[in-house]
């Protein structure tokens, strides 16, 4: 869990312009995106947390709202190569990765195998649809995301970097669908919803999408200063009162442990593993470089918990039948996870974790 452990100080002075750069590029990046997405400014936030933290996403919202708009616009502003694949009952590994044709040289008639990219092969790749596709064409995507190779005809290719998969999911039509499996839901780093515009942002979609201007965004970034930016955010220190909170806000989601709340017990089935520790700090560190600061606090930890632990809670038939929501349990274990050691020590609820160690 090297990824959670407090970094050096922010201090160099090219650290600290860096971290300018990288605070006036969210800054910038905002406000291209808006010239043609309306709202979803949280969205954005947690897209830009997630490829700084070197994470993939997986995006939930009805059709219509715009998140294929959303990610190719991203593409564009932040200067990536770009690919969307159309999930269906059909397609094959293959198809994704690429493959391998025999292919013959006119000069010396030799033939030889040439490999033939797949659509992978991009920065930034949209799956669209991620549950319509069989378990086998999934696997293929995800060994790719952790990996950032494939393998084919036994030759590795690499991915290139930076890479990102942000996948989209329809939360209304499950009818023949192939619902990833949760241990397969932990490799995202970040569950987004993309909600329903207000009605102003709405009208607003509807003047833009019926008029005859088509707006353009500006290359912002390239994919070295990209590379550079992710590792200024792992730069940024994460006090260990930071991260101790991380771990017990992921270790109060698990049903067995003997410091976990009594609602715990009675409406989640599985809790977070210790993956979630690790991205709830790196999605921290990165939300605190976006707006500029030095060092992580304890309100970067809470923004991120809803995207971060969402799909690691699995609720049970009790949750269900009071309508509550992973969301509503996160939102739970927030206002009942204490702070501190000082008001852990007064509310009684101190956890065996935090005796061994002072918390400065």
């Amino acid at each position: 869990m090297s990824d959670a452990t407090p970094g050096e100080p922010i201090t160099a002075d090219d650290d600290l312009e860096a971290l300018r750069k990288l605070q006036e590029a969210f800054v910038r990046l905002k406000a291209e995106m808006g010239k043609i997405i309306v709202g979803q400014h949280g969205v954005l936030e947690e897209l830009l947390i997630a490829i700084f933290a070197r994470g993939h996403c997986l995006l939930i919202g009805v059709p219509g709202l715009a998140k294929t708009l959303m990610i190719h616009t991203l593409a564009d502003a932040l200067n990536l190569s770009y690919n969307r694949i159309q999930f269906t009952p059909d397609l094959m590994p293959s198809d994704i990765t690429g493959t391998e044709v025999i292919q013959e040289d006119k000069a010396t008639g030799i033939r030889q195998f040439k490999f033939l990219r797949g659509p992978i092969f991009a920065n930034i790749v949209l799956a669209d649809e991620i549950n319509r596709t069989p378990p086998k064409t999934q696997a293929a995507l995800l060994e790719a995301m952790q990996e950032r190779q494939v393998t084919v005809g036994g030759e590795r290719h690499r991915l290139p970097d930076p890479f990102f998969v942000l996948a989209t999911q329809n939360p209304i039509e499950q009818e023949g669908t192939y619902p990833l499996p949760e241990a397969q839901l932990d490799r995202f780093m970040l569950n987004i919803r993309v909600d329903y515009p207000s009605e102003e942002e709405e009208l607003e979609v509807v003047r833009l999408t019926t008029s005859v201007k088509k707006p353009t965004v500006e290359k912002l970034l390239t994919s070295a200063d990209i590379l550079g930016m992710q590792e200024l955010v792992r730069k940024v220190p994460a006090a260990e009162h930071v991260a101790r909170y991380a771990v017990r806000l992921t270790r109060r989601t698990r049903r067995d442990q003997e410091e976990g709340p009594s609602f715990i017990r009675d409406y989640v089935s599985w809790g977070a593993g210790p993956r979630a520790s690790q991205y709830l700090v790196l999605a921290a560190k990165a939300r605190a470089a976006l707006h500029g600061r030095t060092h992580v606090a304890i309100d970067d930890v809470r923004a991120v918990a809803g995207p971060v632990l969402r799909h690691r809670i699995i609720t049970n038939f009790n949750a269900e039948a009071e309508g509550l929501k992973p969301d509503d349990i996160v939102t739970r274990l927030i206002k009942s996870t204490p702070v501190d050691e000082h008001e852990a020590e007064q509310s009684g609820k101190l956890p065996k974790i935090f005796r061994s160690a002072h918390i400065g």
